[in-house]
């Protein structure tokens, strides 16, 4: 049972699972494991009280993936949903996590939330400035670019596209704001 301190019952053998799976069962056998011989099974050595925890209040609000009978036992609230992002994530977990659909509707309510976000603190005495909090100043002081020049990190090979991410939500803002001000002005 999930959530609980019983080891899942195995439905497949481990020869049927490391036939079908290629590198399933490398760490099977116990002797094999980085924490061998200090690891083992004692349930009783934990001090839990309970066989099931108790279910956190507020579950019946909370997404939860359709792969699970049930809502996690405890969840984290400190950032609950919200607004349309909130809104676009809830439709997420209405598609198992094995579909694009469930990871490219949280990746646009991840991006909708920030669009906001940054959309909010215009309405703030601090808005955001992209300069000094996207760290392109010290891309220069730094010497970001000659630091991964010839490197083998993996961050280089996304870089080319690190300007557009950053910078393009804000050009496309700008001239938006610009031909809105245009059309105002001509009027």
């Amino acid at each position: 049972m999930p959530y609980s301190a019983d080891k899942p019952t195995r439905v497949r053998s481990s020869e049927e699972l490391r036939a079908a799976i290629p590198g399933w069962g490398a760490d099977l056998d116990p002797a094999d494991r980085p924490a061998y011989p200090r690891e083992h099974f004692d349930p009783d050595s934990t001090g839990a009280h309970w066989h099931l925890p108790e279910q956190q209040p507020g579950w019946q609000e909370r997404e939860r993936s359709i792969e699970h009978a049930r809502m996690t036992p405890v969840f984290g609230t400190s950032a609950p949903l919200h607004g349309l992002s909130g809104s676009i994530r809830r439709v997420a977990y209405r598609y198992s996590e094995g579909r694009a659909a469930h990871w490219l509707l949280l990746l646009a309510g991840d991006r909708v939330d920030a669009a906001t976000a940054h959309l909010r603190s215009f309405t703030t005495t601090r808005p955001d400035n992209p300069l000094t909090q996207t760290g392109i100043a010290s891309e220069v002081r730094r010497r970001g670019l000659l630091s991964r020049k010839g490197s083998q990190r993996v961050d280089v090979n996304h870089q080319w596209i690190d300007p557009i991410l950053v910078a393009g939500p804000w050009i496309a803002a700008a001239t938006a704001a610009a031909a809105v001000v245009r059309s105002v002005i001509r009027r």
